[in-house]
This record gives C-alpha cells, structure tokens and sequence, in this order.
C-alpha cells in the first residue's frame, strides 16, 4: 500500500497541467500584486556543509521524504526546472519567466544577515548584479537564530542573531543597496521590508527609528515596514510597523484540528499531524482585522515532512481550485479595502518545496498551481468578482468566538505550543 501511494504520489494527478496551460506573456495589469516568498537555500554553502554535510541543500530533504498516511502527498518532486541550483544564473531567469507568466508579480526573498555576517545571499546577489533578469523583488529579513531543530529557538544554536545600535545601522546600509534597484518593490514610493521576527528586536521602535535616519540620509522614502503574521503577533502597530501580511499556516494553523490518530496510517511510528487544509481557508478568511493594514497571505499547501521524517506536520485535501478561490477571496479583500498600490496578497510560496509550499511546476500537478494563480488574477483584470460556490460554502461555517479566543491563547503561548515548535526558521 506504501509503494501505491508513493507511486501515485510521483505520476500525474488529475488536476494535472502542462505548460501551455500558462499564457506567454505576462499581464497587462495587475488588479492586485501576488508576491511570492522565495527561499534561497538550493545552491551550496560552506556552513551548510559543515553542519548537514558536504552538497547540502534544500534538495537533500526533499528528496527523501515519504507519504506517511493514505493520501499523503510526499514526496514531493520538481517538474520542469529539476533539481535546481540557485548559484547558476540561468535559473533564476527561467523562475522569473515562469514567474511572469503566471501572475506573480514579485518575491519577498527570505535575508540572512547576522550583524554583518551573509549567507545564502547568492540568489540576491545574482539578481543585482543581472538586470535582465525581469522580476520584481522585495526582502524579508529573516532574523532568528539558525538552530539545529529548525525552530528558531534557542537550543543547539548554529547561526546567532546579535543585536546593537551599531548593528542596526549596518544593516540599513545594507538594504540602501538593495532597493536602490529598479526592481525593488516600493508601496506609495517606499521600498517594502519585511521583517520575519520584530518581536526579537531589543527595542523594535528604537531599531526602526534608525533605520529611517539611514534612509533619509542617503536620501531614500522611508520603508514601508511589514511583519508577517506569526509567532503570536498579528498588529504590527505594536512594533511601530505599516502593515502585517499574511504567512500561512502560522496563526491559524493551530486552530485546525490534527487528524492524524483517525487517518489510515502506512507507517506505525508516525508522530506527526495532519490537518484539513479547507479547514484551515475557512480559518484564516475568518480573521480579518478592521483596524489595522493586512496584506493577507495564502498557501497553496503545507507540510513539513521532508524536514521531520515521521514526525512532520502538513495539510491535506489542497486542489488548485480551493486554492484558487482561497487567492480569490484573499486578492478581493484586498482590492476592495483600499488605493490599489496596497492591493496585494502574499503567497506562501514560490519555492518552499522542504514544506510543501511551492508554485513552481512538480511532477504531480505539473503546472496546475501557478497556472490558477494566473487565471485568478487574469478574472479580476476582467472585472471577475464572484468565483465558484466553493468557498461561499466554507464562508457559511465561519470559525466560532471561541475557537478565535483560544487562537489568542495559544499565540500567547508561542514558545510552548508543540504547533510553532515544528515550523522552521526562516
């Protein structure tokens, strides 16, 4: 029965497009901006090496994952673009085109930098130094330590996040270069940063306030700051931010029951969860603030099982058309809050193929992914504002006051909660 699943799970599925599902030219106009967040770990590094081994990268975990339960899609193997090496500039033109082409109007591309130390910065480098490469960017800077867990915590430290008041200015210069190019992604005339983590910052107002000193000095607008929405933290007004976007499944993944224990097992010793991932639409829709900018965020799915062999939480029951209409929704929200230069939706993600979270092509459903993130925001271009009863559905089983009070409750508990435990660093 294992051998059945993995052999489905590695041939075509249903939903299955090729590339000619995608039009060859990218759009006309952008009703709503999709940014994808990009992780830069496939290409080499020497710390990389070290700590997992000589070639490590994102690749090694991919590639050895298994389907735990029937219907657990793992593992989940590239289409297309294969096996890819960010190092090499070629593919980081073919992400772009096919990016391009399928509706995504930039990346957030995740940022190392601890105090003035760089790694995986050759994705980022490449595309500075390479201006044909056509595709908009912006940074998240992923500032957490790098552990041995994968958590970000404080055990088994690899890579240490140290903070000071000449560290902040450092970094600023360093974002200076970056959204000085063209390509950078700007909100009202400001350049957008993310920032993964403020609530680890010392004094996140006082880092900021810097930074804005920087940028006026080198004569730059000053950042339009976003957090995404996770770790316990929903309003970025505490830190003194712009905006909160959102980073699924972080915040509502903890309210979805874990089926697991019900589900037909086709290995004894898993210990890990799985969870609905409608469930988890109907949680995040449920959510909207009025009293502060979100730039919601969805996924086309979720599942850490390649970073935690038998023991790694993921979503099931994902197709390209509830995710479809989860974008939708999400890109309508947003369209009708405010000025179209705040109408984007985050997507999570381009590339995030360790936890099943990935738009580019795989062998399974082939281009069926970016192919509905295209036709999504092709419909709205054309005035499209209702999508199929799908999601009208899941919006007449609204999740209850309570389940958002013990929501509350478990981001107040972040560092204890066994949900957040199991979601990687950055």
């Amino acid at each position: 029965m294992a051998y059945n699943q993995y052999a489905a799970n590695v041939g075509i599925n249903p939903y299955y497009k090729e590339r000619d599902a995608l039009p060859a030219a990218s759009p006309d106009a952008y009703p709503v901006k999709f940014i994808a967040y990009y992780l830069p770990q496939y290409h080499k590094i020497a710390e990389n090496d070290t700590w997992w081994g000589e070639g490590f990268t994102e690749w090694t975990n991919v590639a050895k994952a298994l389907p735990r339960y029937r219907g657990h899609y793992q593992p989940r193997m590239p289409g297309a673009l294969g096996f890819y090496d960010l190092s090499n500039p070629n593919t980081i033109r073919a992400q772009a085109k096919l990016a391009a082409q399928g509706g995504v109007y930039g990346f957030c591309i995740h940022d190392y930098w601890f105090d003035g130390k760089q790694v995986l910065e050759t994705p980022l480098e490449i595309i500075l130094a390479n201006k044909d490469i056509d595709i908009r960017f912006c940074i998240n800077w992923a500032n957490e330590n790098w552990t041995r867990t994968w958590d970000g915590l404080e055990k088994d430290v690899l890579l240490q996040q140290r903070y000071s008041d000449e560290g902040d200015i450092a970094y600023a210069h360093h974002l200076i270069k970056l959204v000085r190019d063209h390509r950078y992604i700007r909100i009202e005339g400001r350049p957008l940063i993310m920032v993964y983590r403020p609530s680890l910052l010392p004094d996140a107002a006082a880092t900021f306030k810097r930074w804005k000193e920087v940028f006026r000095s080198e004569g730059e607008s000053e950042p339009f700051l976003v957090m995404p929405q996770a770790f316990g933290n929903d309003d970025p007004r505490q830190f003194g931010m712009d905006a909160a976007a959102g980073f699924p499944p972080h915040r509502c993944g903890a309210l979805v029951p874990n089926r697991a224990s019900s589900l037909p097992l086709l290995d004894s010793t898993f210990r890990g969860e799985a969870r609905a991932y409608d469930k988890l639409v109907e949680a995040e829709r449920s959510l909207r603030p009025n009293d502060y900018t979100l730039f919601p965020g969805v996924c086309p799915n979720w599942d850490n099982e390649a970073r935690k062999p038998g023991r790694g939480a993921g979503f099931y029951g994902s197709t390209p058309q509830l995710y479809g209409d989860w974008l939708h929704d999400a890109a309508t929200y947003r369209i009708g809050y405010d000025d179209q230069d705040r109408a984007i939706v985050f997507i999570n993600a381009w590339n995030e193929w360790g936890e099943g979270a990935y738009l580019e092509p795989d062998r399974h459903y082939g281009y069926a992914y970016l192919a509905e993130t295209r036709h999504v925001l092709d419909g709205l271009a054309s005035g499209i504002a209702k999508r199929s009863a799908g999601l009208t559905d899941h919006a007449n089983k609204s999740v209850k006051p309570s389940q958002i009070r013990r929501l509350v409750n478990v981001g107040r508990r972040i560092t204890r909660s066994s949900w957040y435990r199991i979601v990687k660093q950055r």
